[in-house]
């Protein structure tokens, strides 16, 4: 797909790497209806797309909220008069041991709130945003793509039952939409980022930081502009479908 004049979708595009995705298509032409909980956030990247030349509009709404998701979307489509693609980028850490003992004494678990907040944003949120894309998709009968966030936690993670459970499932999704909505001419794609530069890793203590720099073999993390040249790719390679890709700098996992 040419992605020039073409709508894309970007949610959790109110900041980080949703935010760089957004400058990034729009570079090319793009676009973009922003999806996001803070109107501060998405205006300022509602205003750097058009710095890049292109147009943007924005939309408050929680992708856990059924109703909202379904009328986010239908008033979308009505926006831009059809949707042609969708980043499903809205996700939230609740990290946390599944259960943590010391000395046979059990002193802390999961609870039930951190793996379901998770399951909620990452999983269901993604799942929702997907099917009323789709949905706008076949109404107007255009052939789209939708690319999923999922990360290389996906295989499991130390301190991420819930994330790493999400991501996986987000994987699975991919390959099920793929198959299923190829005949309406909907493409599905995945990206599993390893560690990337954002403000979070800035904040990590320098000796954290250059472990993990020395644990990939390029020897530096990720940029959010990678994983957006990333994105780009399954948009515009026809052939793409079905598949995730990592994207992590050679990480050992």
């Amino acid at each position: 797909m040419n992605v020039t004049d073409k709508t894309i979708v970007i949610t959790g595009s109110g900041g980080g790497l949703g935010r760089t995705m957004a400058v990034e298509f729009a570079k090319k032409g793009a676009k973009l209806a922003l999806i996001d909980l803070g109107e501060d956030g998405l205006q300022e990247t509602a205003n750097l797309v058009k710095e890049a030349g292109s147009e943007a509009k924005y939309y408050l709404c929680n992708v856990t909220n059924e109703s909202e998701v379904e009328n986010t979307f239908s008033q979308i489509n009505d926006d831009f008069s059809g949707i042609d693609g969708l980043i499903n980028n809205a996700g939230i850490l609740r990290d946390g041991m599944f259960v943590k003992a010391k000395n046979g004494e059990v002193v802390d678990k999961m609870s039930l709130q951190q793996f379901q907040s998770v399951i909620d944003v990452n999983l269901t949120g993604v799942f929702l945003c997907g099917r009323e894309a789709s949905v706008q998709m076949i109404k107007s009968g255009n052939k789209g793509v939708i690319v999923n966030m999922s990360s290389i936690a996906r295989k499991g993670n130390m301190g991420q039952t819930n994330y790493s459970a999400s991501k996986a499932g987000v994987v699975a999704m991919t390959v099920t939409w793929a198959r299923e909505l190829g005949r309406h001419g909907i493409r599905v794609g995945a990206i599993a980022p390893g560690v990337v530069a954002t403000p979070m890793t800035d904040a990590m203590r320098p000796e954290m930081r250059e472990r993990l720099e020395k644990m990939k073999p390029v020897g530096r993390l990720g940029t959010p502009e990678e994983i957006a040249h990333t994105a780009q790719y399954i948009f515009e390679n026809e052939f793409f479908t079905g598949r995730v890709v990592e994207i992590d700098g050679g990480l050992p996992m």
